[in-house]
């Protein structure tokens, strides 16, 4: 199990970034947590098997809603955390 959390820039808010962000996890069996930060980003604590979450990760920096736009995206790795499924934060 890895976990990772990720910092992502561009256009992600008021795009449906953070719901589209919950379908991919669920799609691909990631747990953790989306919120918009006050910034203007997205940050998200995503954990799943290694392939899923790089997969999962590759999704994220292409953008999971047509409307939305990765500029720049920062990952650090983290310890896993014990969560169940993907939850929107606010």
């Amino acid at each position: 199990m890895q976990a990772v959390k990720l910092h992502v820039y561009g256009r992600v808010q008021g795009v449906g970034f953070r719901y589209c962000t919950k379908i991919v996890a669920e799609d691909l069996g990631i747990a953790g947590i989306v919120r918009n930060d006050a910034d203007g980003s997205v940050y998200i604590e995503a954990q799943g098997e290694l392939t899923k979450l790089e997969t999962f990760i590759n999704r994220i920096k292409a953008s999971p809603t047509p409307s939305g736009k990765v500029d720049k995206m920062i990952i650090r790795k983290i310890p896993p955390i014990d969560y169940s499924g993907f939850q929107i934060t606010y």
